[in-house]
């Protein structure tokens, strides 16, 4: 029998396992990266054959998305995520016993899919737990865990393989998420039991939520700022390295100063929620966004080629994520009117959609030099500013006529 907890100490507890579990699923994108050149010796296969492992896993993450959304009104928010994590670890644990690239790409597939879940239903599960303050420090809690993932995965993931091969990484994940499962049974009432609002009676769905102009005000401004700030880093070192003459050790200083900044401003968001409103909050970081993407197209402007200097200007778009990312999420999910989980899917896809399209398209250009990609954040980031001031609907009155 596991002890009682008390009304404060457990949501936070159930936080905590709630961004563990979200961490795990997002860790296997990158955990595996450093065995892929690897991978056509070891599989005898070719080297554009072992991509399709990257590739896969994108692809399944993205069907997952929509479809956890909707499979959360049949089966609720716990049950599901439960669910999903257990899916995710026994198929990241039989990852590890595959022995050929075309099941390694199916197990792959199935991973991202499984992976969505978590990802999908732990907005909704925490703003169940708190309070809106509460859960925009949460939020912004979980979203500084995801900012960190990106730069150390790898590193985990190359001593992984360096002293155990490729499957090491698979079978981490797996046993990690296999734990984190256990504690979520065993400790009975520590996940919330709630229903999803509108999903919960069946009468919610994508199309309302895409007619639903308060809704929409909030989840485009999130999509965008974070789109344009994945842009930037997914293209942002080909063009330091090819078009700028820098090195990968630029992009990687650049990247943890941003990381840093928004890891900062994220957790200091709930302390200026408290004494400003959401909403203010949410234009200031909106704004700074915007005026951070035209300080790298000003710089790109200006004819500057220096890979150096983009340290100096790029925290600026992640202090203006940072801001706005935990009140401004909250505020999108509360204009669902409970179709949290939905909610959640769709920001989400819209995100990876966005930055995968825009990262295509800027692909061509990218030995051009800075200002084709910096043209094209500044503009993501002030679109996001005109539909925050021309669509309705204000975070601080979300109750009111």
């Amino acid at each position: 029998m596991t002890p009682p907890l008390s009304p404060v100490v457990r949501p936070r507890l159930a936080s905590l396992l709630i961004i563990a579990a979200t961490a795990t699923a997002l860790s296997a994108v990158d955990l595996v990266l450093p065995a892929v050149p690897a991978l056509p010796d070891l599989m005898q296969t070719s080297t554009a054959r072992a991509q399709w492992i990257m590739a896969a896993f994108v692809a399944g993450a993205t069907l997952g998305l929509p479809l956890f959304g909707a499979l959360s009104a049949r089966l609720g928010r716990r049950r599901l995520f439960i669910a999903a994590l257990a899916a995710f670890a026994v198929i990241s644990l039989a990852g590890g016993l595959v022995n050929d690239i075309d099941g390694l790409i199916a197990v792959r597939f199935a991973q991202g899919l499984a992976s969505s879940g978590p990802a999908v239903l732990a907005p909704g599960l925490i703003r169940s737990l708190f309070s809106d303050a509460g859960a925009i420090r949460a939020l912004s809690l979980m979203g500084s865990v995801e900012a960190l993932i990106p730069g150390f995965a790898p590193l985990l993931g190359a001593w992984l393989f360096q002293h155990f091969s490729w499957p090491a990484a698979f079978w981490l994940t797996g046993a990690v998420a296999l734990a984190l499962t256990g504690v979520a049974l065993g400790w009975r009432g520590l996940l919330p039991r709630v229903g999803t609002g509108q999903s919960a009676s069946g009468k919610g769905g994508y199309g309302p939520l895409l007619r639903n102009p308060r809704f929409l005000r909030y989840a485009s401004g999130h999509t965008l700022v974070l789109a344009a700030l994945l842009t930037f880093v997914f293209s942002a070192p080909a063009v330091m390295v090819r078009a700028m003459g820098g090195t990968i050790g630029d992009f990687i200083l650049m990247q943890m100063i941003g990381v840093t900044t928004f890891i900062l401003a994220a957790n200091g968001a709930g302390w200026l929620v408290a004494r400003t409103g959401a909403e203010a909050m949410i234009r200031a970081g909106t704004l700074v966004a915007a005026l951070g993407g035209t300080a790298l197209l000003g710089y790109a402007l200006a004819g500057r080629g220096d890979a150096g200097d983009l340290k100096y200007l790029f925290w600026l778009l992640n202090a203006g994520l940072g801001l706005r990312v935990g009140p401004g999420f909250v505020a999108a999910l509360r204009a669902t009117g409970g179709d949290d989980d939905r909610g959640s899917a769709l920001i989400l896809l819209s995100v990876t959609g966005i930055a995968a399209l825009m990262t295509a398209a800027i692909a061509p250009f990218v030995e051009r030099g800075l200002l084709p990609l910096t043209a094209v954040v500044a503009g993501l980031a002030w679109l996001a500013v005109v539909l925050l001031y021309s669509l309705p609907g204000h975070a601080d009155r979300e109750g009111e006529p």
